[in-house]
């Protein structure tokens, strides 16, 4: 245990240095060119110098939300595919982000930033992402594991009939808001305000608190429903418990930062293989390695082709989607 204890805290210290090592790169990178030990300088010089613009009003608001959205979908994806011990299982195959993407869609239409103001967002997001789960839920609570083929082909089914209605509500549209629509779709951490960045940190690290209530719960269901009941895991509040912390990170996620996918999918079996199946190391590893992969591809997206920038969904897509294949090409036997 104490040889357990001592690795992973190595591990876990390892990855918040890279963590803190990228999160440097992505203040220093971009268009303007900052170099990474003038950073201190330039913060203790304060307001007036156009480094300290950039550094503060565009540069740490996107590295925060990086760092809070990366954690969140690889602590998302951890949660689901611990329950379902199933490493394809994500937050877009139950249909989650399909949930929160038509929230935020009907509150672009209807306008309901303008009367709830900036809570607007992740309000919709989440609120969209829970009646997923409830649906998802309630419409297997008769079979018997949650884990069933039934319930994963009703999330996957859920989530196209999402896309379907997001699609439609695209087509009814106006301009304006059909563009705003597309434009967070695409997934960006293009968000100045810092009161959302503050609601996202918290919120995220919220998440990753909360499920450690759960770490030993997951362990347990690992082995199966029989097993976790006979070790003494209440399974039936475990479930909820899960569901319910998935759905609020994702839901914060699609409404903070739009549809960023693979990051809740790959980061996860990645983790897996490497720290084992323990959840007591693997939550805070998906999390701290979620960041860092984020925080990369919004990197590659802002300096491919600069001075434009590129879609940061675009970019987990192509990387996350090649190295997955990859992996898997690789594996020999069942993943």
């Amino acid at each position: 245990m104490k040889a357990n204890a001592r690795s992973w805290g190595l591990f876990s210290l390892g990855l918040f240095i890279l963590l803190v090592f990228t999160a440097g790169l992505s203040l220093s990178v971009g268009s303007a060119g900052i170099r990474f030990f003038d950073i201190p300088e330039i913060i203790a010089a304060g307001p007036g110098s156009p480094e300290y613009s950039i550094l503060m009003g565009i540069r740490l608001p996107r590295t925060l939300l990086g760092i809070a959205m990366g954690g969140a979908l690889g602590l998302a994806g951890t949660l689901l595919q611990g329950l379902f011990k199933n490493p394809l299982v994500e937050p877009y195959t139950l249909g989650i982000s399909g949930g929160a993407s038509l929230g935020i869609c009907i509150n672009i239409l209807f306008k309901l930033y303008a009367v709830i103001g900036i809570i607007a967002y992740p309000l919709s997001g989440f609120v969209g992402a829970s009646l997923v789960i409830f649906l998802v839920y309630g419409l297997n609570r008769s079979t018997r594991h949650i884990r069933s083929n039934r319930m994963l082909l009703t999330g996957v089914m859920i989530s196209y009939v999402a896309s379907s209605l997001v699609m439609l509500l695209m087509a009814l549209a106006r301009p304006d808001d059909l563009q705003a629509i597309v434009l967070w779709i695409m997934g960006s951490l293009d968000e100045p305000d810092m009161r959302l960045i503050r609601m996202a940190l918290t919120g995220s690290l919220a998440g990753l608190f909360f499920s450690y209530f759960f770490c030993f719960d997951l362990n347990g269901l690992a082995l199966g429903e029989e097993e976790a009941a006979g070790l003494g895991v209440n399974t039936a509040r475990a479930r909820k418990g899960i569901f319910l912390i998935a759905s609020f990170l994702t839901g914060l996620s699609v409404s903070m930062a739009g549809v960023i996918m693979f990051v809740g999918l790959i980061v996860p079996h990645f983790m897996r293989l490497i720290t084992g199946p323990d959840h007591r190391i693997l939550l805070l590893a998906s999390y701290l390695s979620g960041a860092v992969f984020l925080l990369m591809c919004d990197v590659v997206a802002r300096t491919v082709i600069t001075p434009l920038e590129l879609p940061v969904g675009v970019i987990t897509g192509i990387i996350g989607g090649v190295v997955f294949i990859w992996a898997i090409s690789r594996k020999k036997g069942d993943i």
